[in-house]
């Protein structure tokens, strides 16, 4: 993990990559609390046997949304400002879903930090991260994410 003492340190690391953290699992357990929490309940991420039958992929895979969801857990495996007290997210310049994420499958995300702007209350911190499918070359979703972070 990289640890920064302050914002001013952190804006130094521009245009350097945060790192890639560990591989995580993605259970069907994940997928079907999503579905809950979001009430996106689509077959192709809830219903094993009809995924396995019909799917193209012939299992089910996560939300788009699930693995994007995922961003802020496996960002704060990476790095740590010493100074911030706060972090909210912001949104994003874009998302895409470049490549399905089996249930069982293995994801992990790299970032690099994009750039740091003060702001009037704050810093925009802007970071592209890539999710990746251990074993698959092809992106599943590569996000250019917004945070605002407060000392």
């Amino acid at each position: 993990m990289l640890t920064f003492t302050n914002l001013a340190d952190f804006s130094a690391h521009v245009g350097q990559p945060l790192g890639t953290t560990e591989y995580m699992t993605i259970t069907q357990e994940m997928v079907n609390l999503f579905a809950e929490a979001t009430g996106d309940h689509q077959w192709i991420h809830t219903d094993p046997e009809r995924a396995a039958k019909l799917s193209p992929y012939k299992m089910p895979i996560a939300h788009g949304f699930l693995t994007l969801s995922l961003a802020p857990k496996l960002m704060a495996e990476l790095y740590r400002i010493e100074s911030v007290k706060m972090g909210i997210n912001y949104g994003s310049n874009k998302v895409r879903f470049t490549n399905a994420v089996p249930v069982g499958s293995r994801l992990r995300m790299s970032v690099q930090l994009q750039s740091v702007e003060a702001q009037s209350k704050g810093f925009r911190v802007i970071t592209e991260c890539i999710f990746n499918v251990k074993g698959d070359p092809k992106p599943a979703c590569v996000a250019e994410l917004i945070t605002l972070l407060f000392e």
